[in-house]
């Protein structure tokens, strides 16, 4: 029994022009015509269209969905098998996409939770760029240091900007004095500042306090929330990483 092209149309959610144009393509030609002369789609042409706009709705072009559905190795049953998976990977990327958004308000909100003059008074002026919070969960949100973390109350900040004005000034006090990086005064420093990520994050590996240490040299905006502008030194973000690697051969 023969389907009318407007039928076919109707039932697939898709217009008329959407299967003549198919038609035209050769991506789907109807197996007959009505005594009017209008196409008229078989039980596999819709079969056929059916896996169409399956592949067509997981974003292949139709050059490519040609050459899926013209495989003359893939039978129904293949074809089935193949869409079940692609859909289980396109739930997992779903997924993934949900989470990072998820955690990308859970930062913006953890930004948002202080008012701006409770942020003057905690950082005494400091401000984060725009767009950081959405940045760090993009960067950070797959580490379980990010997943542990939980939202920091204004005596916790207000805390850690103390520990942190009183970790630069001894910082800076070796920088002074001409220490290098791998001296036992700067990797004990470089040990305190795990532990200062640490009471934020939850806690914090080596590795990802290594991936930290890298973004104060490559990047002034991350460097400037350990050590302000106005406390830096020439060369101080590299002597922090260094620092780092280096307490990190110690303990290893």
């Amino acid at each position: 029994m023969g389907h009318p092209v407007g039928k076919v149309a109707a039932l697939a959610g898709i217009t008329v022009r959407t299967l003549h144009h198919y038609d035209e393509i050769g991506l789907l030609s109807p197996s007959g015509r009505t005594s009017s002369g209008y196409r008229s789609y078989d039980d596999d042409d819709l079969d056929r269209l059916q896996r169409i706009l399956f592949y067509r709705e997981l974003g292949f072009p139709l050059e490519t969905i040609a050459t899926l559905v013209d495989d003359p190795g893939t039978d129904a049953g293949a074809h089935l098998k193949r869409q079940r998976e692609l859909l289980v990977a396109r739930m997992g990327e779903l997924g993934r996409m949900v989470a990072a958004v998820d955690r990308a308000m859970e930062a913006r909100a953890m930004g948002n939770a202080l008012t701006p003059e409770e942020k003057f008074e905690v950082f005494g002026g400091f401000r984060e760029p725009d767009g950081y919070a959405e940045e760090a969960a993009r960067r950070w949100g797959d580490t379980p240091e990010w997943r542990g973390a939980t939202p920091p109350s204004k005596e916790d900040l207000a805390a850690g900007e103390a520990a942190r004005r009183d970790w630069v000034g001894r910082l800076r006090a070796v920088l002074d004095a001409g220490g290098t990086p791998d001296g036992s005064e700067a990797t004990d420093l470089a040990e305190e500042h795990r532990e200062m990520l640490a009471r934020v994050m939850g806690e914090c590996s080596y590795e990802t306090q290594r991936r930290i240490g890298e973004l104060y040299v490559t990047e002034p905006a991350q460097l400037a929330f350990l050590v302000r502008e106005d406390e830096q030194r020439p060369g101080v973000g590299e002597f922090v990483r260094d620092a780092i690697v280096a307490n990190i051969a110690r303990r290893q």
